[in-house]
C-alpha cells in the first residue's frame, strides 16, 4: 500500500508540474503510477484531491522555510515577510496549479482527507504569524495576553491578502502591480493596525485596574 501511495504521489506531481492542473487526467495518473483507476481512487477520490495531496506537501516545506527564515527577523514586519515569501516564490512556479489548489481549499469536500491537511496548514500559518507578533509585542512591554488576541485576527487577515495576491496572478487584476510590494504594503498595515490597537489597550496613566478601588472611592471611604 505504501509502495503504491508513493508511486501516485510521484505521478501526480509530475504530471500535475509537467502539464498544469487542466491538461491532467486521473487516467493518465494511474497509467504513470501503474496501477488501476478504482486503486487510485482508494488513495484520492478526485483530481481535486489529487493536487492536494502533492501541493500540501509542498506548502508544508515551504512553510518550514519561512518559519526558521521569520525567526532570524526582530522586525515584525519583516519577520512575517520572510515567513509568506517562500509561499509567494513556489506559487510563482505554477500559478495554475496554485489557483486550483487554493479554490479545492475553499470549497472542496468537508470529507476529503488532503482538503482537511491542507486546511491544517492554513491554520499553522496563521498561529505562525500570530506568534511572531505575539513576541514583538512582548519585546515591546505590551500585554501579551491582549497581544495573542489581536495576533490570531492579524494572522487570519494577513492569510486573506496572501489568499488573493497568489490568485491575482490568475485573474489578471492590477497587473501593473508589483506583488510583493503590495504584500509588504499591506502587511506593513496590518502590523501597524495591530500595535496601535494594543497600544489604545493601554490603560491610561492613573485609570485604576480592574478590581482595584479608584483614589476617589478610597478617599470617600
Amino acid at each position: 500500500m505504501r509502495d503504491k501511495q508513493s508511486r501516485i504521489f510521484a505521478a501526480a506531481s509530475s504530471l500535475f508540474a509537467e502539464r498544469g492542473f487542466a491538461g491532467v487526467t486521473t487516467q493518465q495518473i494511474s497509467e504513470r503510477a501503474d496501477v488501476a483507476a478504482g486503486t487510485l481512487f482508494r488513495y484520492a477520490t478526485s483530481k481535486g484531491e489529487l493536487l492536494m495531496m502533492v501541493y500540501n506537501q509542498q506548502f508544508r516545506a515551504v512553510l518550514s522555510i519561512g518559519e526558521r527564515e521569520s525567526r532570524a527577523r526582530r522586525d515584525p514586519v519583516d519577520a512575517v515577510l520572510a515567513l509568506v515569501r517562500p509561499i509567494l516564490e513556489a506559487a510563482d512556479s505554477n500559478v495554475e496549479n496554485t489557483v486550483n489548489y487554493q479554490r479545492e481549499l475553499l470549497f472542496g469536500s468537508a470529507s476529503e482527507k488532503y482538503r482537511s491537511e491542507g486546511l491544517d496548514l492554513v491554520a499553522l500559518f496563521e498561529e505562525t504569524v500570530a506568534c511572531r507578533l505575539v513576541e514583538a509585542a512582548r519585546n515591546c512591554g505590551l500585554d501579551e495576553r491582549q497581544a495573542e488576541d489581536r495576533a490570531r485576527h492579524a494572522g487570519r487577515s494577513i492569510f486573506a491578502i496572501l489568499h488573493l495576491i497568489l490568485a491575482r496572478a490568475f485573474t489578471g487584476a492590477h497587473p501593473h502591480n508589483d506583488p510583493e510590494a503590495d504584500l509588504h504594503a499591506q502587511i506593513d498595515q496590518i502590523v501597524t493596525g495591530f500595535f496601535a490597537a494594543l497600544d489604545d489597550d493601554r490603560p491610561a496613566r492613573g485609570t485604576p485596574q480592574p478590581g482595584t478601588s479608584s483614589p476617589q472611592r478610597k478617599k470617600e471611604s
